[in-house]
């Protein structure tokens, strides 16, 4: 696999996951529904930095 291919597949799931703990957010139990969410905040954060950073490197 390439370098755009693991991208795309990490971005893909780090929003799935996020979505997914939005939608069961009834259903977990706190401590792990803590955990979850912020292990969700750093994935979502470090796929939009890939997005940007891919943005400006087709750019230059």
């Amino acid at each position: 696999m390439n370098e755009a291919t693991s991208s795309v597949i990490f971005i893909i799931l780090a929003f799935s996951l996020g979505a997914i703990l939005v939608m069961k957010r009834d259903t977990l139990p706190p401590r792990l529904k803590r955990g979850l969410a912020l292990s969700a905040i750093v994935m979502i954060a470090f796929a939009f930095f890939i997005i940007v950073y891919s943005f400006y490197r087709m750019g230059s």
